[in-house]
């Protein structure tokens, strides 16, 4: 029998999905699943946007130009304007989603055995993707005893190499809903332009920021320009997960030249997705408004929630919809898959995200979980009591 690759084998499985086939058996049992594992939001889609998809008025479904359609890239090109992110047209690429913007960021930039920095815990599929292109992820640790604030400027120091290409961020963060201060901001400015690095700056979350001060985008930090790498997506702010259109913006020249060169291997972005995301840019203030305060109010009575139970704790995120939470579990890997497999409470479980699939530093995060406050108010109170109840229940509770 053939082997499979070496690259297939060390690929990680997504700490979101892969206790999926527990839920479903779960839910087969009848059981209800309350999904805090996915940034899966419940919020509606802007009604432009479901509005263009109805009335598409094309006689053919045709390929779009590879680098996405004009039009929208038109658009984009206004939107980030409004967050004093000033990129021309021809800085902004569409990709097939955020995914594929990370995907392409590294292969266009990244050779074999070349080197990313990336603070941890992190979104699970950076390592994948940099698996894809055969590089490597270096994390340098943060802990939920500070918030998950960026470690110091001589860790990162620490971990550089011929071999290092890049950093990587995510502001505000998944998993951590941390928010980089512009101080934490300036220092890695200071790394990048001290080592001549890439900035690779994953930014889908913008519009979720809790703080009350300014957005800090990676384009804003001056003197780096020409190294930083943006990753955008509409899945989030649009409730548009399914429509897969997300963005490479830079100004680099040369790396646009090599981004395009994969683009043009994939074709062209999904066409439906790019109609129904340029009309989203439309999306009144008071959709977008909405929105915001809808998740303020679920991040507050979440967090109060699961710091009322005893011996959970999470920090308080300051941006996106996610927090990563400590519990007091023996390991939050098999109490996720108990809470599918064996617990219910009146009908109803929880799923949630083992942190450990975050950090690639082994033993790491081993009793913590990542949630998403994305559901409703009343299923977050209901996934409340249900997750007190499977701690009281859990035969591995270390409290």
């Amino acid at each position: 029998m053939p082997k499979i690759s070496q690259r297939g084998q060390e690929m990680p499985a997504s700490p979101i999905r892969k206790l999926v086939p527990l839920a479903n058996k779960a839910k087969a049992r009848g059981i209800k699943v309350y999904h805090l594992n996915i940034g899966q939001p419940d919020l509606p889609t802007p009604p432009e946007g479901l509005e263009a998809l109805k009335h598409i008025d094309r006689k053919i479904l045709e390929y779009s130009p590879s680098e996405g359609l004009l039009s929208l890239r038109q658009k984009l090109e206004k939107y980030y304007h409004r967050f004093n992110i000033n990129v021309g047209v021809d800085d902004i690429i569409v990709t097939t989603g955020g995914s594929e913007a990370v995907l392409f960021a590294f292969m266009a930039c990244l050779d074999p055995g070349d080197e990313i920095i990336v603070p941890e815990p992190a979104y699970a599929n950076y390592m994948a993707f940099a698996i894809s292109a055969g590089a490597k992820i270096v994390t340098v640790p943060s802990s939920i005893d500070t918030g998950f604030a960026l470690p110091p400027l001589e860790e990162f120091e620490k971990l550089i190499t011929p071999r290092t290409k890049g950093i990587l961020i995510c502001n505000p963060n998944n998993p951590t809903g941390y928010l980089y201060t512009q101080r934490e901001m300036d220092r890695i400015r200071d790394i990048v332009k001290k080592y001549d690095l890439f900035l690779f700056s994953d930014e889908v979350y913008r519009e979720f920021c809790y703080t009350g001060a300014p957005y800090i985008s990676a384009f804003h930090l001056e003197g780096i320009e020409n190294q930083v790498v943006l990753i955008d997506s509409v899945s989030k702010r649009y409730s548009e997960c399914g429509i897969r259109i997300g963005a490479i913006i830079t100004k680099h020249k040369e790396l646009k030249a090599n981004v395009m060169k994969f683009c043009q291997a994939r074709l062209s972005p999904p066409l439906l997705g790019q109609i129904v995301a340029e009309a989203s840019i439309d999306a009144t203030e008071d959709y977008m408004l909405g929105t915001y305060n809808e998740y303020v109010e679920r991040r507050k009575f979440l967090i109060d929630g699961l710091n009322r139970i005893p011996g959970c704790y999470s920090p308080i995120p300051m941006g996106a919809f996610y927090t990563v939470v400590s519990l007091p579990v023996d390991d939050a890997d098999k109490f996720c898959a108990w809470c599918l497999s064996e617990f219910e409470y009146e009908g109803a479980t929880v799923f949630m995200a083992p942190a450990s699939g975050f950090y690639t530093t082994p033993g790491v995060g081993r009793n913590e979980v990542r949630m998403a406050y994305v559901l409703c108010k009343e299923a977050l109170q209901h996934a409340l009591v249900v997750l007190r109840k499977a701690l009281e229940a859990y035969p591995g509770r270390t409290v």
